[in-house]
């Protein structure tokens, strides 16, 4: 029966959920929200570093990718290359996955507006914790400290922090009504 698996298949959509004392987290809402700031994190680096900052598209990659791969990466030359990107989106995903679940221990899926302007102040607060705290291991990212920086981490961080919100609509099941209990 078709019916079936879908009711079975959504009952255990709610099973991947984190509680911490004060905090009911749910994991799918983590990943969902982690992807879409990287992803909008990516699009708008990739876009905006060549057309307002006057550097190559593949700078803030080969930064991000010499975290693990060390300053050999780092240009000139500032071009595509594969290793280098592959390294980069690794580093770049698994920092954005980080950055959603220290998220939702603040956010717990308030509202859409609530959380749409929290994730924009995280994305700023990541800005200043990535680019003055982190550059004294990683220096290179010094070079990145510019509003358009700044502006790509808060639309990043709005952009998590409204993903979040809808997906905790979605994935978190409601409050039973007699007990407060998921």
């Amino acid at each position: 029966m078709p019916g079936t698996i879908t009711d079975h298949a959504h009952k255990h959509a709610h099973d991947f959920h984190l509680t911490v004392p004060g905090a009911h987290i749910s994991m799918q809402a983590v990943v969902f929200a982690g992807i879409a700031a990287g992803i909008v994190f990516l699009a708008l680096e990739l876009l905006l570093t060549p057309l307002l900052m006057g550097l190559s598209s593949w700078v803030p990659m080969r930064m991000i990718a010499a975290i693990t791969m060390g300053h050999a990466v780092l240009p000139p030359p500032d071009t595509f290359e594969s290793g280098a990107v592959a390294a980069a989106l690794v580093v770049h995903f698994i920092l954005s996955l980080a950055y959603a679940l220290v998220f939702a221990f603040f956010a717990k899926g308030r509202s859409l507006l609530t959380d749409t302007v929290l994730g924009a102040a995280f994305g700023v607060l990541l800005y200043a914790v990535n680019y003055y705290g982190f550059t004294y291991l990683f220096p290179w990212f010094v070079e990145m400290r510019h509003w358009v920086t700044a502006l790509i981490h808060l639309v990043a961080g709005a952009a998590m922090g409204a993903t979040y919100a809808w997906s905790v609509k979605r994935f978190v099941p409601p409050l039973h009504p007699s007990t407060g209990a998921r």
